[in-house]
């Protein structure tokens, strides 16, 4: 999704500490900034991650709260990547364009920002404010605006710390970045069931969201706010004068974006390899995302549903809302299982190989997910949890690390972004056939969704070993 790509960037700064090469001197040397400098150039990651780990937790039950059916789901979750693919490569085009009494990037962060926590407001109480079909259709447009601001503040937000960061303080930098990353992924997965645990109720009326989730989306929000303008109000940028000293003068090409469809057409042989592992990784990430709240409803906590995934009675309701606080708490602990073994993926891959690290990472995963299929005991369900935080670890580093050393230094941002399109196009294919398949295929039983989920994330970890690894001449030029 749109934070997936922000944090795959971010580890992709760290995965270059895999390579040996050396970028050429800028033509003057950037500022040594102090611990607290980079700490508020970061604080923002924790209140975007925040809102994004509500909304990936959460917005499966809002949605068949108000309606949805859950062979539908993916069908709302489709507006996620869609809006990825076209709104970052055109916020990163124009914040290089920009500068005003904000800064360059400023200014995203904070109309980005105004959008998201707007939509935080108002997606949970669609169904209080509007009636039936119309609380559904805002809910989904809330979910679209909502991951198209993400990107809006996110695209330039990690431009700022390349931007500001001298070379040898940027794995220092990333890393107190992924830390805040961590912490707001983790508190907005667990937020819903905190203040279940201090009295909120969470109980979801038909046709609305519980108090809890209501709740969790207002505190997101002022989180959200509050970071983004530690940030904007303490980072500082570099002028424009001193910018092109740092970095030379910006070459802009006459011709535009549509430079992007030349250069995927002479893509580096090792990015089309690792394509095809992205796709399955991707393919089966969504899935999760997706379908694993009404999995669990059905399969593992066996609440009675009808053939469309809702409740059957409002006890019924009540118990799957119970199991949504479920869901945001084991994402958590992927979350935090990521963060852990994040830090020691350089060791081992130096051991081991990036590929070999990257195929067994995968395997975890894969046997992680097919594993929720045998569990019907709530308390067996955080072991799937482990090796899916494995997987999620290597698949926000690996695969830059292996692709770096394939790519010319002066096509850097180009190919990057790029190589998004592998992680948004698997998810719009999901969101497209995974709903029809659950429905007509699975006879509405979403778990099997997660099983292929489990399949596709072995054929993963099966197709990284045949990726051929390449070194490439650096040049400032592409």
């Amino acid at each position: 999704m749109a934070l997936d790509k922000c944090i795959s960037d971010t580890f992709f700064y760290i995965a270059q500490t895999f390579t040996s090469n050396k970028k050429p001197p800028p033509k003057m040397e950037k500022r040594q900034l102090g611990f607290w400098d980079i700490w508020n150039m970061s604080f923002g990651f924790l209140g975007i991650q925040m809102g994004f780990a509500l909304q990936n937790g959460n917005a499966s039950r809002i949605l068949q709260n108000f309606g949805a059916d859950v062979h539908e789901l993916s069908w709302f979750w489709l507006v996620a990547p869609l809006t990825g693919m076209i709104v970052q490569p055109i916020i990163g085009y124009y914040s290089d364009r920009t500068w005003n009494r904000l800064g360059r990037r400023k200014p995203y962060f904070l109309a980005g920002t105004i959008i998201c926590c707007l939509s935080l407001i108002i997606l949970p109480n669609s169904g209080g404010w509007f009636a039936a079909k119309s609380a559904l259709m805002i809910g989904a447009g809330m979910l679209m605006l909502m991951d198209a601001s993400i990107n809006v503040a996110m695209e330039p937000f990690r431009a700022l710390v390349a931007d500001n960061l001298p070379d040898n303080q940027r794995t220092f930098g990333f890393t107190i970045q992924t830390f805040l990353i961590g912490v707001g992924a983790v508190t907005g997965s667990w937020m819903p069931s905190i203040l279940h645990y201090f009295g909120v109720s969470n109980e979801a009326i038909p046709g609305q969201a519980s108090d809890n989730v209501i709740y969790s989306f207002y505190i997101g929000a002022a989180v959200f706010i509050i970071t983004i303008l530690i940030t904007i109000l303490k980072a500082k940028e570099y002028p424009p004068a001193e910018y092109a000293q740092i970095h030379g003068e910006p070459e802009h090409s006459k011709a535009g974006l549509s430079e992007i469809f030349t250069d995927f057409a002479k893509m580096p042989a090792t990015m089309r390899q690792l394509g095809l592992v992205q796709f399955f990784t991707w393919f089966a990430l969504f899935s999760m995302w997706v379908f694993t709240t009404p999995a669990l409803v059905e399969h593992v906590f066996n609440i009675p549903v009808d053939a469309d995934g809702h409740p059957l009675t409002p006890e019924a309701a009540n118990q799957a809302s119970a199991v949504g606080d479920k869901v945001g708490i084991l994402f958590g602990v992927y979350n935090g299982v990521s963060a852990i073994y994040a830090l020691m993926l350089p060791y081992v891959a130096k051991r081991i190989g990036r590929k070999r690290t990257h195929a067994f990472s995968l395997l975890a995963g894969g046997i992680g997910l097919i594993s929720i299929f045998f569990i019907h005991n709530e308390t067996a369900l955080y072991l799937p949890m482990i090796g899916i935080g494995i997987a999620w670890a290597s698949i926000l580093a690996m695969p830059y690390a292996i692709l770096a050393g394939s790519i010319p230094a002066g096509k850097m941002g180009v190919y990057m972004g790029i190589f998004n399109f592998f992680i948004t196009l698997p998810q719009i294919i999901n969101g497209i056939v995974g709903g029809p398949i659950v429905k007509h295929l699975y006879h509405g039983h979403a778990i099997y969704a997660i099983v292929l989920g489990g399949v596709f994330m072995l054929c993963a970890a099966l197709t990284v070993m045949y990726v051929k690894e390449n070194n490439v001449i650096r040049m400032n030029k592409g």
